[in-house]
């Protein structure tokens, strides 16, 4: 697009794209960078979304580099991991994953890890890591069973989306709410502006 470098949002998470354009920044690109998300053996949350952020930009990288359009583009990708300790919970994708989590959350305290990286122009890769800590209030059989036939869990980190339903069963949360969404937004917007991207391009024409 005229009057700006050209952003690609490596990501298929829809929650992503919202959260990017909660404060003015429109991608031009979505092309999700897809991986094997499977913790290797022994590694920690803390770093099993840093490695999947940082391969996710590396494979992006790959990609826009091959397109004349995407060449030398603005990389987003993220990468976010729930545990509890050292554990990590998976994206549920079947009712009794789901149903595993939330009772493994209920009533207790659990880390959200989220990994952002940005590509430069230049090749270089910046990353930051988000540790937020939420608290569960108990579940209750109605509440549980309810929530998990809603099927807002599919998909998600730890078989809840704080944003929907689930934010009901937050009683506190110490970090960035939108890591836990999906995307760290004052990091990622710091990132981007310290490389010369644009941020305030949309917000100088008025509403997005």
């Amino acid at each position: 697009m005229t009057g700006r470098p050209t952003l690609v949002l490596a990501s298929g998470s829809p929650r992503r794209l919202a959260l990017l354009q909660q404060v003015g920044i429109e991608p031009d690109v979505l092309r999700p960078a897809d991986v094997d998300e499977k913790p290797s053996k022994g590694e920690t949350p803390r770093t099993l979304a840093k490695r999947l952020a940082r391969t996710k930009a590396e494979i992006a990288l790959r990609q826009a580099e091959r397109d004349p359009e995407t060449a030398g583009a603005f990389i987003v990708t993220a990468d976010t991991v729930v545990a509890v300790g050292r554990r990590i919970l998976p994206k549920a994708e079947m009712v009794d994953e789901a149903a595993n989590c939330l009772r493994l959350l209920s009533g207790r305290n659990h880390k959200v890890f989220t990994s952002v990286c940005v590509v430069t122009p230049t090749r270089a890769i910046r990353q930051k890591l988000v540790e937020t800590r939420v608290r569960f209030k108990r579940l209750g059989r109605e509440e549980l069973e309810s929530y998990l036939a809603s099927g807002e869990w599919r998909g998600k980190a730890g078989g809840y989306a704080i944003q929907g339903l689930a934010g009901s069963f937050v009683i506190k949360l110490i970090g960035s709410y939108s890591a836990v969404v999906g995307l760290p937004l004052h990091e990622t917007v710091s990132m981007l502006q310290g490389d010369g991207y644009p941020v305030y391009f949309n917000w100088l024409s008025g509403p997005v």
